[in-house]
C-alpha cells in the first residue's frame, strides 16, 4: 500500500483522500485572516479541524495571499511555534506552512511531521533541514513571489511548464536527501496564475500526476471559484464558496491527487468521500 512516510508515522495513500484542514495563524490571509491570530484561537481551532476529520492540520503565520509581504522571521516564529507545540501534543499531525528553514527547523522542533513550502524548497537550507530531520514535504509551483506574483502572470503551456518545474525540483530534492517517499508534489493553484492558468492545471491534473509523487491540491474559496460564481450570477465572498471548492476538490480527486488542502474539512471530506467510490468504482471495473 501506497504511503506518504513524515517524521514519525506514515498516511495511507490508497485507503482515499488525504484531507489537510487549513490554519492560518496570520491577521491578514484572504479568507480567515485575525480569526485566529492569538495561541488560544489558533489551538481550539486546530483541535477542531482535528477533530472534523483532518489528517493534517497545515498552521502557517506568514500570508501568502496575492499581494501580501513577507513578515519578520521573528514574529512568523512567535506565531507558528506554540501553536504547533501544542497540537502535536494533542497527537495531531501537524504540518508547518512556511519558506524560511528556520521556522521550518524550530517548528518541526516543536513537532511538526510536514514542511510544505510555497516556494518549492528554493532554499538549499530549507532542503538541508527536512532531509536532516525526515520530514514529509509538499514541493509547491509558484511564478515569482506572494507579493508580485499576480501581476501579469503568462506560461507559454501552463501545465507542461508547471510540471517541468516540479520535476526539477523534485529531483533536487531527492539529489539533497530527501526520500522519494517523503515527497508530494502541488501544482500551486492561485500562485503566479490566472483563472483560465488554474483550470487549465485542474483540466489536466493528469501531467501532474504522472510525474510520479503523490499530488496536493489546494483551491479552498479561491479567487477565481469567486470569478467563476460571479459570471453565473452568485457573488459570493471567500467565506461562502466551500460548495465550488469541493466541487474543484473532486474534479481534482477524480483526476489523481491524493490530498486537498481546505478550510471546511466536512464539506470537503463528504465530497471527497463520494469521489473516492467513484475512483474505486473505476478500479474494480478495470481489474474485471
Amino acid at each position: 500500500m501506497r504511503a506518504w512516510a513524515l517524521r514519525t508515522r506514515r498516511l495511507p495513500l490508497d485507503a482515499g483522500t488525504l484531507t489537510m484542514g487549513i490554519l492560518n495563524v496570520t491577521p491578514d490571509s484572504f479568507s480567515d485572516g485575525g480569526r485566529y491570530a492569538s495561541p488560544e484561537a489558533a489551538v481550539a481551532r486546530g483541535r477542531q479541524l482535528a477533530a472534523a476529520g483532518a489528517d493534517l492540520v497545515d498552521v502557517g503565520g506568514e500570508s501568502t495571499r496575492p499581494g501580501a509581504h513577507p513578515v519578520p522571521v521573528d514574529e512568523e516564529l512567535r506565531r507558528v511555534v506554540p501553536v504547533v507545540a501544542a497540537l502535536a501534543a494533542d497527537g495531531i499531525c501537524v504540518s508547518v506552512d512556511t519558506r524560511r528553514p528556520e521556522v521550518a527547523a524550530a517548528a518541526i522542533e516543536a513537532g511538526a511531521e510536514v514542511v510544505n513550502d510555497v516556494s518549492g524548497l528554493a532554499d538549499p537550507a530549507m532542503r538541508r533541514v527536512c532531509a536532516e530531520t525526515g520530514v514529509g514535504v509538499v514541493v509547491m509551483h509558484m511564478r515569482g513571489e506572494p507579493a508580485t506574483m499576480q501581476d501579469d502572470p503568462s506560461y507559454d503551456d501552463v501545465v507542461a511548464e508547471v510540471a517541468a518545474f516540479l520535476a526539477e525540483r523534485t529531483a533536487r530534492a531527492e539529489g539533497d536527501g530527501i526520500e522519494r517517499d517523503r515527497i508530494v508534489v502541488d501544482p500551486g493553484i492561485g500562485f503566479g496564475k490566472t483563472g483560465e492558468h488554474n483550470l487549465a492545471l485542474l483540466a489536466d491534473l493528469g501531467a501532474i500526476v504522472a510525474l510520479g509523487h503523490p499530488v496536493l491540491v489546494g483551491v479552498s474559496r479561491k479567487r477565481f471559484l469567486g470569478a467563476i460564481l460571479a459570471e453565473g450570477g452568485f457573488e459570493r465572498p471567500p467565506a461562502d464558496r466551500d460548495v465550488a471548492s469541493a466541487a474543484a476538490a473532486v474534479a481534482a480527486v477524480l483526476a489523481g491527487a491524493s490530498i486537498v488542502r481546505v478550510h471546511d474539512v466536512v464539506v470537503s471530506r463528504e465530497a471527497t468521500l463520494v469521489a473516492d467510490a467513484i475512483v474505486h468504482a473505476r478500479r474494480v471495473k478495470g481489474r474485471r
